[in-house]
């Protein structure tokens, strides 16, 4: 295999996407206002204008209340917000946490730090395809303390039934949060056409979104919190944003946030319709130069840029190098703590061995992809898959 060190081709959109030129131009002209939004002379006032423009503006792209958009960091913040605030805000007696199988980490090792004080973890399993059945869930649910749940797959693309899922919480009287970070985008969001019980502060109380995924800044992102939602902050130390996220409020970062999901839902449908044909292109094509891999997810309930693969016998930190050298980010699809790379556990929470786990590849495309990014992958994955089995064996190729 030649080294490229040239051409990139990059197809790690889900990790993050190019920052938009829109969006970048959003942010730097915010960056010019004078004052902190929280003051109250004119500077602080021009300021606030705009943080609760923009903040209208994204209110307006999610389908919910400006009063309910708690600007964060990001996707992990936001996740860390919704599941510690529920939590606190438990009623008593209620130590159970619903966590599907498969969730992001972001989820899985916040509600791991609250077995640590005393929670209930009560598993979901995933099915083959990697989606939650909406009976399972709410088998799962009644008594709870809460439950949270991805809308769709960030590794595997498979999306849920998240109408379902907040109807089966709102029916068992339980706050539900949701992950809409990798949906964000690609499928329509709507926090309040997904409220089940709008009034009585349970169903869908809470969803999480990251702005890096669709083109703003790294670093900004939201919490929807319904009016009603008991959430008890996470950070403290000023009465900003209904007293849920402390702390001097990020402009520059709001406006750029509100430009990018414009745009996203903007190009939304069509965007998908083109993503989709590429990946399945990328997908025939990958099968027909290694005929032993196989798309994992559902074949047709996924994200239209998401392309899972399993490779088998091949280890895919090798195969993740070798496409690397040849110019190709792609991603193992498995969490690398420390680190250290691990098997993916949506993998094996859908029933693949160990060995599965450590033999994927997840391509996704974005709006800079093109057919010469699909065409570099097919162009070096026989070699790469060939010299990665051979790691796996201790053969040399």
């Amino acid at each position: 295999m030649r080294e490229n060190r040239g051409m990139r081709f990059y197809l790690d959109h889900a990790a993050t996407t190019p920052l938009r030129p829109e969006a970048r131009d959003a942010w730097l002209a915010a960056t010019e206002v004078i004052g902190n939004a929280s003051s109250t002379h004119g500077a602080g006032q021009d300021a606030r204008r705009l943080l609760e423009e923009s903040r209208e503006r994204i209110a307006a792209v999610l389908d919910a209340d400006p009063i309910e958009v708690v600007l964060t960091s990001g996707g992990t913040e936001s996740i860390n917000t919704a599941i510690h605030g529920l939590w606190a805000s438990r009623p008593q007696g209620t130590n159970a946490i619903v966590l599907p199988d498969g969730e992001h980490h972001a989820s899985m090792d916040t509600v791991a730090s609250l077995a640590n004080e005393g929670a209930e973890v009560r598993a979901v399993p995933l099915s083959a395809t990697g989606s939650i059945h909406p009976d399972s869930f709410a088998a799962a649910l009644p008594g709870a303390a809460l439950a949270t749940a991805l809308i769709a797959n960030n590794e595997v693309g498979t999306i849920n039934d998240s109408a379902a899922l907040a109807s089966a919480a709102a029916r068992a009287r339980v706050p539900l949060h949701l992950d809409a970070v990798a949906a964000l985008g690609h499928l329509p969001v709507s926090f309040r056409g997904l409220r089940a019980d709008a009034a009585a502060g349970v169903g869908l109380v809470a969803m999480s979104i990251a702005g890096h995924k669709i083109g703003a800044p790294v670093g900004v992102g939201a919490l929807v919190v319904a009016r009603t939602a008991k959430l008890s902050a996470l950070l403290h130390g000023g009465a900003q944003q209904r007293g849920l996220r402390a702390g001097t409020q990020d402009i520059a970062g709001a406006a750029a946030l509100a430009v990018a999901l414009e745009c996203a839902e903007a190009e939304r449908e069509v965007e998908s319709v083109r993503l989709a044909a590429l990946r399945d292109r990328l997908v025939d094509g990958i099968r027909s130069s290694v005929p032993a891999a196989r798309l994992l997810g559902d074949p047709t309930e996924r994200l239209p840029h998401n392309a899972h693969v399993l490779f088998p016998g091949a280890v895919g930190e090798s195969l993740l190098f070798m496409l690397d050298v040849a110019g190709i980010a792609a991603s193992t699809g498995s969490a690398c703590q420390a680190g250290v790379a691990e098997p993916s556990h949506v993998v094996m929470a859908m029933g693949g061995s160990e060995q599965d786990a450590r033999s994927v590849l997840r391509f996704t495309l974005g709006r800079t992809s093109t057919a010469q990014d699909v065409d570099a992958v097919l162009g070096a994955i026989a070699d790469a898959y060939a010299r990665a089995s051979g790691a796996r064996t201790g053969s040399r190729s």
